[in-house]
């Protein structure tokens, strides 16, 4: 099932997604309609919940950086932001377009898709 299916199956089961829109990738359209309860949300629909600090941590620098600056900050920099490895990283998340979904943040086009698997 793609992120598509999985957010609208979830939407339509009343959850606090239900208002929201998404494009056809599952990524949130509006960024400021994010909130911590739509980050939790969204880490079960990507088998990431629960949420913990270091998950937190991660998610705030990326969404920080990206709505400051509108860039996808280097892993280096997530690192070292988080206290986290790169290992640490992925085996929180899965990889990197999780971690862009979770955090609420708009489709970052398809070459910086291919980037983020």
């Amino acid at each position: 099932m793609g992120a598509l299916q999985r957010v609208s199956e979830s939407a339509r089961n009343g959850s606090v997604l239900a208002t929201l829109g998404f494009d056809e990738d599952g990524f949130l359209c509006d960024a400021e309609s994010w909130d911590d309860r739509v980050a939790e949300r969204l880490a079960e629909i990507e088998g990431v919940a629960p949420l913990q600090a270091g998950h937190w941590r991660v998610i705030r620098f990326v969404r920080d950086r990206y709505l400051r600056l509108g860039a996808i900050p280097p892993m280096r920099r997530i690192c070292r932001s988080s206290e986290l490895s790169r290992t640490e990283v992925k085996s929180l998340f899965g990889g990197c377009l999780q971690v862009w979904r979770i955090a609420g943040l708009p489709n970052p086009g398809e070459e910086a898709r291919a980037y983020l698997s």
